[in-house]
């Protein structure tokens, strides 16, 4: 990166910082009209000089040289470019892509990874949408998957294949927040010649960077931490330049672009984004630590707690443990619900990594379509609570919860 002496002249700084790198990694020193703020670039095609200049810009795509220009606003933007460079910072990316959801970039990767007669492998507790998409959708294309246990390695590698190319994986994974080993799983993939694929959505990069460890190919679903305001939609893919050029060519044809003033938000989020990572951090160890002293909580699910089954892997690889606590309350159904009734902060609502906390209870919100028999086979329980955290103040929220839980019988 370079920055500007008082006399002008540019010199180059290492940024090491993850809040330097958050507001100014991957930034242009001079934009235009001289704004401090890269601006919204709102136009859907953009124009040539005369045919003279649209024929050396032909010239140029033909070769691969044309510095980043695009006739056509599928092919980029530049608000949005400024929000890849900054995520490739960020993640110590050699680039990245921006789509219009965190899932269409999921699909997006899958689309140019696989081609039929391809397996690929999941972890057990990614999103249910993704698993949904591999299962079911993919399955049309004559693509075939293996879902393992997350951290069961012996399992990974039976599931493998000749013809398998790629596995998938989420750490923190939702909503047990198990913490996938990374270096483990880069390792066998490498000496299987097969591609990873990461979504750290409940880590961001101020937690963890997935490539750090050997990971290919990591994702985002910038709606939630990244943007942070549960304000806009979007998602982000951050590897090497090979790889995230191939996944240009798919985005190109299937459309899922970022518009350019969802593109602005998102990088204005990732200016504070260190700075709420580690407010939400200390708040999920604050309410961890509550709840799992608590006589009327049965279990809590958190990687900074000695007791969660990926602890001693998500202290190696992990800087903080993040926002999201999972629990399940001493109650029922209904008992559960009248406790998520009676707190004041936290909104019932989807999604996470907001400043504001939400709330939910899965069995009523993401999988409210599955009977109870279905819903306990893949470990979703009645009185199962996932609590994603703010920034609001720790003691607060410590006192919202006890006076919510001295309500259950």
């Amino acid at each position: 990166m370079e920055l500007q002496t008082e006399t002008g002249c540019a010199t180059s700084l290492e940024i090491r910082g993850p809040s330097t790198r958050a507001v100014h990694g991957g930034a242009e020193r001079h934009n235009p009209y001289h704004a401090v703020v890269p601006p919204i670039v709102q136009t859907a095609t953009y124009a040539f000089r005369d045919t003279a200049d649209l024929i050396a810009f032909q010239e140029a795509r033909q070769w691969g040289a044309a510095g980043g220009r695009v006739d056509y606003g599928r092919y980029g933007n530049p608000t949005v470019a400024a929000l890849e460079a900054r995520v490739a910072a960020l993640e110590g990316a050699e680039a990245a892509a921006a789509f219009s959801s965190g899932m269409a970039a999921v699909t997006a990767i899958l689309f140019a990874s696989l081609r039929s007669g391809a397996h690929l492998i999941v972890t057990e507790d990614a999103y249910r949408r993704t698993r949904q998409f591999v299962l079911q959708f993919l399955r049309r294309f004559g693509v075939e998957a293996t879902v393992v246990p997350i951290g069961d390695f012996e399992a990974l590698e039976a599931a493998i294949r000749p013809n398998t190319r790629l596995i998938f994986t989420e750490t923190p994974t939702n909503p047990y927040l198990r913490v996938m080993d990374l270096e483990r799983l880069a390792e066998i993939a490498r000496r299987r010649r097969i591609r990873t694929v990461v979504d750290a959505t409940f880590a961001t990069p101020i937690n963890l960077r997935p490539l750090d460890y050997g990971i290919d190919l990591v994702i985002h679903s910038a709606t939630k931490y990244l943007s942070g305001h549960n304000d806009v939609m979007a998602g982000v893919v951050a590897g090497s330049a090979d790889l995230i050029a191939g996944l240009r060519e798919m985005q190109a044809m299937i459309g899922g672009i970022l518009d350019p003033h969802a593109a602005y938000l998102v990088l204005r989020g990732l200016k504070t984004l260190a700075l709420r990572v580690h407010r939400q951090n200390e708040n999920g160890m604050r309410v961890a630590e509550f709840l799992s002293a608590h006589p009327r909580i049965r279990r809590v699910w958190y990687p900074g707690l000695p007791s969660h089954p990926d602890h001693a892997v998500a202290r190696r690889l992990m800087r903080g443990f993040g926002g999201v606590v999972t629990f399940e309350v001493a109650a029922d159904r209904e008992g559960t619900s009248r406790f998520i009734d009676a707190l004041h902060i936290p909104y019932i609502a989807p999604s996470l990594g907001g400043v504001e906390s939400l709330i939910e209870q899965p069995a009523l919100m993401s999988y409210y379509e599955m009977d109870p028999e279905e819903r306990s086979a893949i470990g979703i329980t009645d009185n199962l609570v996932r609590l994603s955290l703010g920034i609001e103040d720790p003691d607060d929220l410590l006192a919202d919860l006890e006076q919510a839980l001295a309500r259950l019988p």
